[in-house]
């Protein structure tokens, strides 16, 4: 946590990847990623699903330990699922200590503005960091209607900074700014003193995230505009196994250079 801060007093970008599995999270540790989050975006990306909704503490405990030993050294943070938290404040300590105690994860991160500080300070105060999430937060999917930039007009623009300074006040270590405009993202990250993380919030946030299959072209529904594929995995994958089923149809493998 500690070190996520440094970075925006030297004024060096963090980079941050949401990964899911021992695979991913090892390929992440080993390119030298700063920190890693395990999302509940896996209900979409790994179950399938059209939304994050569908997620338990379960599922997060679950993906945490693999991430954690496909990670060892590095941060990392646990997305509070759907009504693991806004429930109660003691409900919202317990889940997110399961996270720490089970998941072994460093930090958890909740969705929402002002009006879940009163949970944050109950977090913190059980020494229990936690990281933000304001803009277009996912869980909020049947209120929104659809997955939208947030913040285009005065009101919200507003709400999103005022929020961004009283999540600060009631102690997150870091914010994560999804799908804001970026002239928001920038005056966000100006006016408070803690980290921003930016996933479709512009270029002037302290760091940037994105989902691990997102920056490996390696998931075949959702593709946000701002997510930029630096690989084309899946329809390497596609083609790599038909080549498996090719060989066997053809009776080339197994040859004599794997028996």
């Amino acid at each position: 946590m500690r070190s996520i801060r440094v970075f925006k007093r030297k004024k060096e970008p963090i980079t941050m990847i949401t990964a899911y599995d021992y695979v991913s999270a090892k390929v992440a540790e080993l390119a030298g990623i700063d920190s890693i989050l395990v999302g509940d975006s896996l209900g979409m990306v790994i179950a399938g699903d059209d939304s994050t909704l569908n997620v338990s503490m379960d599922q997060m405990v679950y993906h945490l330990n693999y991430v954690r030993n496909g990670a060892p050294n590095t941060f990392v943070i646990a997305d509070m699922p759907y009504l693991s938290y806004k429930i109660s404040p003691m409900e919202a300590v317990r889940n997110a200590g399961r996270l720490i105690q089970a998941g072994k994860a460093d930090a958890v991160k909740i969705e929402g503005g002002i009006e879940v500080c009163r949970l944050i300070k109950k977090m913190v105060f059980a020494d229990i960091p936690v990281m933000g999430h304001i803009g277009l937060t996912p869980q909020g999917i049947l209120k929104f209607g659809r997955y939208k930039k947030i913040g285009k007009n005065e009101e919200e623009s507003e709400y999103l900074i005022e929020s961004a300074v009283a999540m600060e006040k009631a102690g997150v270590f870091s914010i994560v700014l999804e799908s804001i405009p970026e002239s928001v993202g920038k005056e966000i990250t100006e006016h408070i003193k803690i980290p921003t993380i930016g996933i479709g919030a512009g270029r002037y946030t302290n760091g940037q995230i994105l989902v691990w299959h997102d920056v490996l072209g390696f998931y075949d529904k959702l593709k946000p505009r701002f997510s930029k594929a630096y690989k084309d995995l899946w329809n390497e994958s596609v083609e790599g196994i038909s080549n498996f089923i090719k060989d066997v149809k053809e009776k080339k493998f197994p040859d004599e250079d794997h028996l």
